[in-house]
């Protein structure tokens, strides 16, 4: 159960209504990690939003993106955004095998997208200066400078969810992944 609960519509900012209407748009229901934030910080779910509009317009294809999201997701131990990510994966095409694989931190046979999950993971799981190798390994399987940059606002926007919904303990409303 939720520790923050979302606010009523009547105490819920003015602003985060907008964004709400946008969500159920193009989502069809309002996720409950997305009500409670914006029920508190319109301005953070509004910059939540605008990073998903970049990472959309960028050179990262959705597949990748939700495998970013699956992997540091599960790396960071966030129930939620791996459920909630493992149907927008699938959404994106990515196949029930590949999501348990990502799920599981195993490797699912795409090399160069295992390289990038590699990456990330890095990333995410570790301090101080990533080692070069871990660079060039990604770089080697054809990423790009530009690509590489949006999976780090990948890697940091589904941190920052996944932060919340491990403070929040955010009751999951989407299906749970096998």
């Amino acid at each position: 159960m939720s520790r923050l609960p979302a606010l009523g519509a009547e105490d819920t900012p003015d602003a985060a209504h907008a964004l709400f209407e946008r969500i159920r748009k193009a989502a069809g229901k309002l996720p409950n990690a997305y009500a409670v934030i914006g029920s508190y910080s319109p301005a953070t779910l509004g910059l939540m939003l605008d990073g998903d509009a970049v990472l959309a317009q960028g050179q990262l294809s959705k597949p990748d993106i939700e495998a970013i999201r699956i992997a540091v997701s599960s790396l960071n131990g966030c129930d939620y955004c791996v459920a909630a990510h493992s149907l927008v994966g699938k959404l994106a095409g990515l196949q029930p095998d590949t999501l348990r694989q990502l799920r599981a931190g195993e490797a699912t046979g795409d090399a160069r997208r295992d390289a990038l999950v590699t990456f990330v993971r890095t990333v995410a799981g570790t301090q101080g200066t990533v080692d070069a190798a871990v660079l060039a390994a990604v770089r080697e399987a054809g990423y790009t400078p530009a690509q590489i940059v949006e999976a780090l606002l990948a890697v940091a926007l589904i941190s920052f969810t996944n932060l919340f919904n491990r403070v929040n303990d955010t009751e999951i409303d989407f299906p749970i992944p096998n």
